[in-house]
């Protein structure tokens, strides 16, 4: 069988257990909820160019994402893992993307595999994979924009396929998201690309400009539309969001100082791999390994410039990060292909594979105390999982010390296989609120279909609960004197319904509560519980 055909099914495998495997166990937070609400209300008031959120003009974000979730919804209604699976294959997309441009620099289809794989079991890029929320799809388009742009600028003649496949990619990469992954992604590529290679385009200026025009054609016509339509309430979000750049969630310049860990198990590796002084002469790909350390330390610079930091802004460092451990592991499968290691690369191997090795090995016990103690899981279920545990520990630590790199590789997939199979469901029940009485059950209460819910303008009603609740939640000031609306509705709010309205008000209503809502993901004992997420529903009649 083809080799590449091997790869393109091994990864296939990785990206189910990475992205799509028990992808509905963890509740849809903040960010997905705004991304679903939006999609739901496209399809309910069928206004597909101008979204709204819970009644309001939702400019914020460019609307791919939305329009994805939009036609899920359409043809699965209220399917949170199917829309999940979209930012699954997404994810998938970037993989392989990932995997064609870096198989295609090096001309070595194994660096590519190696290179994927650190990607899909990188821990950010697997959170995000399994979210519904749009950072995933930006990164992804802008991934296949660089490995078009990269072929092109390599190959000689005109390139057209691949200048327009990048002119259509990073249209859509602003689709999803903007400006965002042009900056955090492409520029710091483009000056690691300009620097280290020096590409040359004489001869290729037309389908450059092409290039270009047809990102801006595939980028601008909905801020144009909005432009056109909405031009007030565009500028205000505009300057809303730009402001939020430089005023909210403001870090200190050396607060991404932590961005490896946001690999997750390769974290330590990546430190290593990034002490350019050492590798320099060792690896055989010297221009390559230093392409990929200077896009991470272009990354880390354009975003560490910003005054707004995130970790989860973190996510684009992850791509070239994946291609300068794939180095790593390169440059010993290529010694040990040829004749061995040295003393000192052997403690290296060792030192970061053993100790990946190790921390498996104790896996366990965390298992046990977290999980089984607290009765998450059946002591067969823990013996089982344990069981599986060592004996992947095992294949880490015979694959470390006999240097079997691929094989040592093989093992960091059956680890997040066994994890994410196994463990996943389980994590999720140990942060899971025992009384949770979700809002979402008067979905199903016949009697307050079709009718209109509103809550207090004086309140703050989370995007969450509007989410599960199915349906708009509108506000409404209920101030003395002031007529209420239509009748029947139904309140939803965090006071007792008798206090939301005056004496003078209750003297001709009829007032019915359904129920009181606890929607809090976390137990009542804990600091994550807010009373923001526990409503009472009441049924609103005139007497």
């Amino acid at each position: 069988m083809n080799r590449k055909i091997v790869h393109v099914f091994f990864l296939l495998l990785v990206c189910y257990f990475s992205f799509f495997v028990h992808n509905r166990v963890i509740y849809a937070d903040i960010m997905e909820s705004r991304n679903l609400v939006t999609a739901r209300e496209i399809v309910m008031e069928g206004n597909w160019l101008i979204p709204t959120m819970n009644g309001e003009l939702r400019l914020e974000k460019p609307p791919l994402p939305t329009w994805v979730a939009a036609c899920i919804e359409l043809i699965s209604p209220d399917n949170l893992p199917l829309q999940r699976a979209a930012a699954g294959i997404m994810a998938t997309l970037l993989v392989f993307f990932l995997y064609g441009f870096a198989a295609y620099q090096t001309r070595r289809d194994v660096f590519g595999l190696i290179s994927a794989l650190v990607l899909c079991t990188s821990f950010n890029i697997i959170l995000m994979g399994r979210t519904a929320t749009w950072d995933i799809y930006c990164h992804s388009f802008m991934v296949g924009a660089i490995y078009f742009l990269f072929r092109a600028g390599q190959k000689t003649g005109k390139c057209w396929k691949e200048f327009i496949g990048a002119g259509i990619f990073m249209g859509l990469s602003f689709l999803g998201k903007g400006p965002v992954s042009f900056y955090a992604l492409l520029l710091p590529f483009l000056i690691a690309w300009l620097w280290i290679y020096r590409p040359s385009f004489r001869g290729k200026k037309v389908p450059l400009l092409v290039m270009v025009g047809i990102c801006v054609l595939i980028s601008i016509w909905w801020p144009v539309l909005l432009y056109l339509t909405h031009k007030d309430i565009l500028l205000a979000v505009w300057n809303k969001e730009s402001t939020a750049w430089l005023e909210r969630s403001v870090r200190p310049w050396y607060y991404y100082w932590k961005f490896f860990t946001e690999t997750g198990v390769w974290a330590f590796i990546l430190l290593v791999a990034l002490c350019w002084t050492y590798w320099k002469q060792k690896v055989s790909l010297k221009k390559e390994y230093l392409f990929a350390v200077c896009w991470v330390f272009m990354v880390l610079i354009c975003l560490s410039l910003l005054p707004e930091k995130k970790t989860r802004y973190l996510l684009p460092i992850l791509i070239p990060s994946a291609l300068v451990i794939a180095h790593f592991f390169m440059y010993y499968w290529e010694k040990v292909k040829n004749g061995g290691l040295q003393r000192a690369d052997r403690l290296i191997w060792r030192i970061n594979t053993l100790l990946i090795a190790l921390i498996v090995c104790f896996l366990p016990v965390g298992v046990y105390f977290f999980f089984y103690a607290t009765e998450k899981v059946t002591l067969g279920l823990f013996v089982s999982f344990a069981i599986l545990l060592e004996v992947i520990a095992a294949l880490l630590f015979y694959t470390s010390l006999k240097n079997k790199i691929l094989g040592f590789l093989l093992g960091i997939f059956g680890l997040f296989a066994a994890v994410e199979t196994v463990i996943l469901p389980v994590v999720a029940g140990l942060f899971n609120n025992p009384d949770l009485k979700s809002i979402h059950a008067v979905r199903k209460i016949e009697r307050l279909k079709h009718i209109p819910f509103y809550y207090d303008c004086k309140e703050e009603l989370r995007i969450e609960i509007v989410y599960e609740a199915g349906c708009k939640i509108l506000p409404y000031c209920f101030e003395k004197g002031q007529k209420v609306p239509v009748f029947p509705f139904v309140l939803v709010s965090e006071n007792e319904p008798e206090k939301v309205f005056s004496q003078q008000q209750l003297e001709y209503l009829n007032l019915e509560v359904i129920g009181l809502y606890d929607d809090n993901k976390r137990p009542a004992n804990t600091s994550w519980h807010s009373p923001k997420f526990v409503h009472y529903v009441t049924l609103v009649t005139e007497k």
